[in-house]
């Protein structure tokens, strides 16, 4: 009888062609057109899941879109429960013009392949699916008990997880939780994330006259949104980086010297950073090192801005409205509806007369911050350590995974981010592309997790 590794091996390729099945399935969440692409997804990896074996293979109904559920309980009780977290749907594809290739056409390219959800998160799911296979192939069960929870609207912010979840905390119920969708340190060396930045988001809307003006007749005289917008933004955060809002910082736990030692003998490249990004300096919050600026430091972003004339050529116009998306970064013990709140009464305060200012709180996410003591972190240690022949790092993300709270606080269980992507991987952009030798290792790494969670249990 041969071995779990040997059969991952002797299989490689076939398991390529299946994941390329996988991503072809242009499972868009955000685009309602695509809503029938999605549904086919849940269907396909359902499907998928009941060939290798898995007894119970549910799709759930939600006011969205589907939730694809299965498990295999025959380890025993005294067995530990693993619950396993990803998701099918993926981002936009825009802008389609700054793809190589089809984004819905897997290609490989030097080891690589390039997709739309190659590495966010379909590749990440799919090595967990092969890692399951080859188990129950060479084994005939699993050496723990297993149930897999995979959304398809991760990329939309889950909004109809936390009340599944919350309906359903007995189905769920496990030991530990386990995500693919977090980088590796590096390429070639192992990482387990075991800290999460939140996020709050904003829209900042700026209603100005009943329609736009010729500048010549009016400017001057009226307010204009754009100016005023542009304002407001200047005051949120100064020239050199820091964040202005009144009280945004009272909550934020300040890094000990202990982690600050720790996170900078990662030896994180600024230079490589530059070059992977193509600028020719880095900024930000004043007195940190760029590893802890990403990690372990909030922040205040402006995602986008509306208004006025964008086309070709010039047209002299007093725009009527003007809007920007604003998001916040948030660590440890930051919470996203009080820095929103927080956010929204500094600009009602600075917000001045002939215009009307309204600012809407999107959604949000609190920071994570995961024990790095758990028997599953230690399995995670050495599973990832013993395959990769490589010292596993514990690294931050700059990040939000909000399902991390979520299975925190209903499951009241501990999760480990074991990913296997690469931060330059191009996740949310053209290009996205997954290293098919971390896919294929990524499935031996998740094999022998689960043989030593087993051995950790019984000792």
């Amino acid at each position: 009888m041969i071995t779990s590794t040997e059969y991952l091996v002797d299989n490689s390729d076939r398991f390529e062609r299946e994941l390329f099945e996988f991503l072809r399935i242009p499972s868009v969440s955000t685009d309602p057109n695509r809503a029938g692409d999605v549904k086919e997804c849940s269907s396909w990896l359902a499907q998928h899941l009941r060939s290798i074996g898995m007894p119970r293979v549910e799709i759930f109904e939600t006011e969205g879109h589907p939730i694809v559920y299965a498990e295999h309980m025959q380890a025993g009780a005294n067995a530990p429960t693993v619950l396993f977290y990803g998701h099918y749907d993926v981002q936009p594809v825009d802008p389609i013009d700054l793809w190589t290739n089809s984004p819905f056409e897997p290609t490989i390219r030097d080891g690589k392949v390039y997709a739309r959800g190659a590495t966010d998160d379909k590749g990440q799911v799919f090595l967990h699916v092969k890692a399951i296979e080859a188990l129950l192939a060479t084994e005939g069960a699993l050496p723990i008990n297993l149930k897999l929870l995979i959304e398809g609207e991760e990329e939309i912010g889950s909004p109809h997880l936390s009340p599944f979840v919350a309906s359903h905390r007995e189905m769920l119920a496990c030991n530990v939780v386990l995500v693919s969708d977090t980088p590796m340190f590096a390429p070639g060396v192992p990482g387990l994330v075991y800290g999460l930045r939140g996020l709050a988001y904003l829209q900042i809307d700026v209603q100005g006259p009943n329609r736009d003006l010729h500048s010549g007749s009016y400017g001057g005289a009226v307010c204009n949104p754009l100016n005023v917008l542009a304002n407001i933004i200047s005051r949120l955060k100064s020239v050199d980086g820091e964040i202005l809002v009144p009280g945004f910082f009272d909550d934020v736990i300040e890094i000990t010297p202990e982690e600050r030692e720790s996170l900078n003998e990662l030896g994180y490249d600024d230079d490589r950073l530059k070059l992977d990004v193509a600028v020719n300096a880095l900024s930000g919050e004043p007195g940190y090192t760029t590893v802890e600026r990403l990690w372990a430091r909030p922040t205040l972003d402006v995602n986008g801005l509306l208004g006025g004339f964008t086309g070709e050529g010039a047209k002299t116009v007093l725009p009527a409205r003007a809007m920007a998306k604003v998001s916040m970064r948030l660590v440890p013990n930051q919470r996203h509806h009080d820095i929103a709140q927080k956010v929204m009464d500094f600009i009602a305060e600075i917000a001045p007369p002939g215009v009307t200012v309204t600012v809407r709180d999107l959604h949000g996410a609190d920071p994570v911050l995961v024990p790095r003591d758990t028997p599953a972190m230690f399995a995670a240690v050495t599973a990832l350590e013993e395959t990769f022949a490589a010292q596993c790092r514990f690294t931050r993300e700059g990040g939000s995974i909000p399902v991390v709270l979520l299975f925190e606080t209903v499951l009241h269980a501990p999760t480990v981010l074991m990913g296997f992507g690469l931060n330059n991987e191009n996740a949310h952009s053209p290009d996205e592309h997954f290293d098919l030798g971390n896919f294929h290792t990524g499935m031996k790494v998740v094999a022998r997790f689960y043989h030593l969670m087993a051995e950790t249990s019984r000792k």
